[in-house]
């Protein structure tokens, strides 16, 4: 599970951020290696990552997002007992120990907003050691290095992601990969 989500981000460090479902199909299509799944509901996931890993893609569900899902245990327990999905996404740092008991590769989600959440945000990572985090907003190199300074957990940025240049800063400073729902940038 792990060395796999490695593997392919090391074939192409950008990752298909699909918050449309309509958009499913353009990600299936581009050369990413990975989806981050940004949306959904309980009709259709169980379809949607079907879809993608019928097409040789690895999945990942922002738990936070999918609807109809009460945000606890129990849909852990169904992301990993119901579904082939390779891991989650979440937000929430106390979903990612249990998560990992599971089975699922875990992403750690963090907003980047002022310099207490960047302190909160690396306590949080200490603790947790979810098996990737995710920086949010992706521009600002020098707080990825930072954090995966003080971590040592591999580092994905995302949002903002404008350019080829936003794309090489990042990696750059360290992040191993890039998610961005801007399928122009699917294609670097």
């Amino acid at each position: 599970m792990e060395k796999e989500f490695f593997d392919r981000i090391q074939l192409n460090p950008i990752v298909a951020a699909v918050s449309n479902v309509k958009k499913l199909d353009e990600a299936i299509e581009s050369p990413c290696e990975i989806i981050f799944l940004l949306t959904g509901d309980i009709f259709n996931l169980e379809d949607i990552i079907k879809k993608v890993k019928e097409n040789g893609k690895n999945i990942y569900v922002h738990i936070d997002l999918v609807d109809g899902f009460s945000k606890n245990l129990t849909t852990l327990k169904y992301i990993s007992k119901k579904t082939d999905a390779d891991g989650i996404i979440t937000t929430k740092s106390s979903f990612i120990r249990p998560a990992k008991e599971m089975g699922l590769f875990t992403i750690q989600r963090l907003f980047m907003l002022d310099s207490l959440s960047l302190d909160s945000g690396i306590e949080s990572i200490k603790v947790t050691r979810p098996n990737a985090v995710e920086i949010m907003p992706g521009i600002m190199p020098k707080i990825t290095e930072k954090i995966y300074n003080e971590t040592s957990i591999p580092i994905i940025t995302g949002g903002l992601i404008m350019d080829k240049d936003d794309v090489i800063q990042n990696l750059k400073s360290g992040a191993v990969g890039i998610s961005t729902t801007k399928k122009e940038i699917w294609y670097l």
